[in-house]
């Protein structure tokens, strides 16, 4: 039962960011980015046609490189808790 409001809550939190309207910074966007790829067990290389993004994205993965799927998902609600909903109130 956990486990599936961890899902559910992950999809609120994606469906949040996705709907987001205003710019988010660099290093915001890069962390979200790695917790989702790792939550998701998606294990594709970063495919922007820009090789710097690329090199970013894939610096991200690195330094995420140890977190678990359950735990990426955690990371990745809170940080769109921390940063883009509490930064709307």
């Amino acid at each position: 039962m956990k486990n599936e409001k961890l899902h559910i809550d992950f999809s609120n939190a994606v469906a949040y960011v996705n709907a987001y309207s205003k710019p988010l910074p660099a290093d915001l966007l890069l962390k979200l980015y790695a917790y989702y790829k790792i939550a998701n067990e998606n294990q594709n290389h970063p495919g922007s046609t820009t090789p710097l993004i690329n090199a970013f994205k894939a610096n991200a993965l690195i330094q995420a490189k140890n977190v678990g799927r359950t735990e990426a998902m955690r990371r990745y609600i809170k940080l769109v808790q921390k940063e883009l909903k509490a930064s709307t109130k």
